[in-house]
């Protein structure tokens, strides 16, 4: 592993978190967009349907992962204009 691979890690790991807390807020806006609630069904939530249930979890995985991916490969841009190396 090169250096720029190891000076990327706590980049990285930064990164992770903030694209953790842009998904979370952004899966808010869209599910109260879609439902008109504020909160989204949890799994144990007895009063709420299976498919409801269902589609939350899924759009939810789904936003996350475009965020995550977003945001990581707006992070590996940014190191190989600093540095010069691409970090993956």
């Amino acid at each position: 592993m090169n250096a720029a691979k190891i000076a990327y890690k706590p980049v990285g790991l930064a990164l992770g978190a903030v694209s953790g807390m842009i998904a979370g807020a952004a899966f808010k806006q869209v599910w109260k967009a879609v439902e008109g609630e504020g909160d989204a069904p949890n799994a144990t939530d007895e009063h709420r349907s299976w498919q409801e249930v269902l589609i939350a979890a899924a759009l939810q995985g789904a936003i996350f992962a475009v965020v995550k991916a977003a945001v990581d490969r707006s992070g590996a841009v940014a190191t190989r204009r600093v540095t010069g190396t691409w970090p993956g």
